[in-house]
């Protein structure tokens, strides 16, 4: 949090709500999970703070991320009413760190990667919003007990709620940036051969894959769960990827990798693994989870490279 602050005051920018834009940026991403909902979410603050008598304003900080975390709250159920019609899976949208999206370096690290955002989809919105607040960017109990309207004691509630949630759904084992970036493209090679040998010495046995299309594209409606299902569909779609496909990584903002797959005309699919602890010494570490975004609604800001 303090952080933060040194380096919006240190860019010399006046506008207290430019100062902590990506602040607020942050939080609100953070939450809904999506670029446009979170520039939604800061664009509605921005109108508030427009209206507000600044002059009455004594913690601009404090009103803007009251504001911020509040109209995120709102939004964030907006949008889980909204997801009762979408289509299959849903999944947060890809930010990678070469995206057209910049945050500050304060702002980054693992809270911004699929994973931790996917196991954050679990928690309430109050429960979300204290993690993200007091976990992820430092803010004390007495502040995000104002900034979501409770009390202290209801706040720390909260907080223990949504650490035991996540702590219990956090990856035990974390394989360095070499193997993970070799377990990656070794399984995107496989799928796109549709070679299941190749898939099944990759994948762990009780891997779950979960792609996410609303019905843009051509992907499995419900989670593919086990080493076997998930072959079989990759073998079943062999030979129907689009002409030009490349596939090249790019870093998720925690650093492990996500693999961009593009076309000429574009993005075609962003995909991340997470990778499970060797089931023996000296045995290799497999894929046990497989999160795929193809709808194009979410592969705008990705980059697709050259």
């Amino acid at each position: 949090m303090a952080e933060a602050t040194a380096v919006s005051e240190r860019s010399g920018i006046s506008d207290p709500f430019e100062q902590h834009r990506q602040l607020m940026f942050g939080i609100s991403y953070r939450m809904l999970g999506t670029v446009a909902d979170a520039e939604d979410v800061v664009q509605e603050t921005w109108l508030r703070w427009r209206r507000v008598d600044r002059d009455a304003v004594a913690d601009p900080r404090g009103y803007l991320v009251r504001a911020v975390t509040r109209t995120a709250i709102d939004q964030m159920r907006r949008s889980r009413a909204r997801r009762e019609e979408y289509v299959g899976p849903w999944l947060p949208e890809p930010l990678l760190v070469s995206s057209d999206v910049a945050l500050e370096s304060s702002l980054l690290g693992e809270s911004l990667s699929m994973a931790v955002l996917v196991m954050m989809e679990t928690l309430s919105p109050l429960e979300r919003a204290v993690f993200v607040l007091h976990e992820v960017f430092g803010f004390s109990f007495p502040e995000v007990a104002e900034a979501v309207d409770r009390t202290e004691q209801a706040v720390r509630q909260l907080g223990s709620r949504a650490r035991r949630h996540v702590r219990l759904r956090r990856r035990r084992f974390e394989p360095d940036r070499r193997q993970a970036r070799e377990i990656t493209e070794r399984f995107l090679a496989a799928c796109l051969s549709g070679d299941v040998e190749a898939l099944m010495a990759v994948l762990a046995p009780d891997v779950t894959m979960w792609a996410d299309g609303n019905g843009h594209a051509e992907t499995p409606r419900v989670p593919l769960h086990g080493a076997d299902a998930i072959a079989a569909y990759f073998a079943s779609t062999a030979g129907r990827y689009p002409q030009g496909l490349v596939v090249r990584l790019h870093e998720q903002y925690d650093g492990s990798p996500a693999a961009v797959l593009a076309t000429p005309a574009g993005v075609f699919a962003v995909v991340v693994v997470d990778v499970a602890e060797p089931a023996a010494p000296g045995a290799p570490p497999r894929v046990t989870a497989v999160r795929a975004v193809r709808n194009p609604e979410k592969l705008g800001r990705v980059p697709a490279g050259r």
